[in-house]
């Protein structure tokens, strides 16, 4: 659990419950096959858009929110 998900459940522990976040990083055809996998479970609540890693290394990040039940 990260420091901002260990706050957050501090704070509001049932509502922390219900959410993984996460950053996910590699190639673009390899997110988009993760991203939909997600969404077709109906897990997925949110995701960023894409982000170049920078430099010559052609990966992407993007950022996750998943349902958790």
């Amino acid at each position: 659990m990260t420091t901002r998900e260990r706050t957050y459940a501090k704070a509001n522990n049932q509502k922390a419950a219900q959410y993984t976040e996460l950053w996910i990083v590699g190639r673009p055809e390899d997110i988009a096959a993760m991203v939909q996998a997600a969404s077709a479970s109906g897990r997925l609540v949110y995701v960023s858009a894409p982000r170049a890693m920078g430099g010559d290394d052609n990966r992407q990040r993007r950022y996750l929110r998943l349902r958790t039940t």
